[in-house]
């Protein structure tokens, strides 16, 4: 008996430090050796300092800024440790009364269309993208708070746009965080 509960406990311990241990330094070593940028988190810095992860969304709600989708993670939304979609169906009346209070809200700002993702949440709540037109749909906004004209918001977007992969593999896209500082490095921002 003694024998069968001996190697048992030294299986365990092999085991243990085989896949506890020595499997998940050896693949983090491929990551950090192959891509260390996207395995530390694909930190964006802004001189210097982070500014945020180009994967995970953050909430700006500065008119000097673009705004990124609607987000159900968490209270206040875009908390990465509450990652997750509202769970509200379509029949749902409070997710139809939030979509419809978003969308007057944006025709009263000015918007003669709204894209989907304007007020539609991720399913993890944390999207750092937007489409090119909820970009275009907030341009009046920012152009007047930084005191610029709407064309140069505008090239701002067509500049910042990441297109398909290939050419055929997602839809265009930009990334909010990227193009709030770009933002501020090229316009500073107006005092409220």
């Amino acid at each position: 008996m003694f024998s069968s509960l001996r190697a048992a406990v030294v299986m365990i311990a092999l085991f243990t430090l085989l896949t506890g241990v020595a499997y998940p330094l050896f693949i983090t070593g491929i990551a950090q050796a192959g891509l260390p940028l996207i395995a530390n988190g694909s930190i964006v810095s802004n001189g210097g300092a982070a500014a945020g992860s180009s994967l995970v969304g953050q909430l700006f709600t500065s008119d000097n800024y673009f705004h990124g989708r609607p987000s159900a993670a968490g209270a206040n939304g875009y908390d990465a440790s509450a990652s997750s979609g509202s769970n509200l169906g379509p029949t749902s009346k409070k997710l139809m009364d939030r979509i419809g209070s978003d969308i007057t809200a944006l025709r009263q700002a000015g918007a003669e269309s709204v894209p989907s993702d304007a007020v539609t949440a991720s399913a993890s709540g944390l999207d750092p993208h937007i489409s090119p037109e909820f970009a275009a749909v907030q341009v009046s906004r920012i152009a007047k708070a930084r005191g610029l004209k709407a064309d140069i918001v505008s090239s701002l977007i067509n500049r910042h746009t990441d297109t398909p992969l290939f050419g055929i593999f997602g839809e265009p896209r930009v990334s909010v965080l990227e193009i709030n500082l770009a933002l501020d490095g090229e316009f500073k921002p107006r005092a409220n």
